[in-house]
């Protein structure tokens, strides 16, 4: 169950939507992205699709029921069922916005994860690796910090249609993430796609999404002076697991 009334929790998950989407950021234009958050065990909010981010309002946002847009992930669902369960998925029937083509993705996340704020963008610097051939590049750590906001490892997606062929994978992968390293993901990249930031608060996924830009920056720019150092397994390893480093982390939740 998540802290807070609905109300706290849309507001939160508004002005979450208004950082990235604020233009200087270079994470979203138009109506590129989306954003959601846990209400309960069942309830979560997403962006209903076409939305602008920067400027969207509660009325933006559509109340799905998780275990009945998650009865998709099984099912030999064509588009035109994936239209209509995601329609049938919405809590409040009067409510007639379509909810976003990656609502059964969120979905799984919440189930899977301890997610709270969820939010998925399409970074000018991130794109610019996930839509290189050194795509997988990005999963190499260059920086402490970056694994203390980001975590100890990220989840690679090969590109995958939007929609619910890329839930199904995003749900395999993470499970797979689980069980290697035994915690939870908090940034995940698609190839030709974007990020997605899962965070325990709408602080921590703006956290992620930021140090996640400028790790794709840094990344980009070493390849100009001889190319990335990247930190070996027992450094990154170190850095995880430090108690002074597990402070820091808990402030910038």
């Amino acid at each position: 169950m998540t802290e807070g009334t609905k109300d706290s929790i849309l507001n939160e998950l508004i002005a979450m939507s208004h950082h990235l989407g604020e233009e200087q950021r270079e994470l979203l234009i138009i109506g590129e992205g989306n954003t959601s958050a846990r209400i309960d065990d069942d309830t979560f909010y997403v962006k209903a699709s076409g939305n602008n981010l920067r400027t969207i309002a509660a009325e933006g946002f559509v109340k799905i029921s998780r275990s009945k847009v998650l009865k998709l992930l099984e099912s030999n669902a064509t588009d035109a069922d994936v239209k209509r369960v995601l329609s049938e998925s919405r809590v409040d029937p009067a409510v007639k916005s379509q909810p976003s083509v990656e609502t059964v993705l969120h979905g799984a996340l919440y189930e899977l994860t301890d997610a709270r704020f969820i939010g998925h963008s399409h970074p000018i610097a991130v794109n610019a690796i996930m839509c290189s051939t050194r795509s997988q590049d990005i999963l190499g750590h260059l920086m402490p910090d970056e694994i203390v906001v980001c975590g100890v490892a990220s989840v690679y997606i090969p590109y995958t249609d939007p929609g619910l062929p890329l839930a199904r994978e995003v749900a395999k992968r993470v499970k797979e993430f689980q069980s290697k390293w035994g915690e939870q993901p908090r940034t995940m990249y698609l190839q030709n796609h974007g990020l997605f930031a899962i965070g325990r608060s709408a602080r921590e996924v703006q956290n992620i999404s930021a140090m996640a830009v400028k790790h794709a920056r840094v990344l980009a720019t070493t390849y100009t002076v001889g190319g990335p150092n990247f930190l070996s397994e027992h450094e990154i390893s170190r850095i995880h697991t430090r108690p002074d480093e597990e402070v820091r982390r808990n402030q910038f939740k």
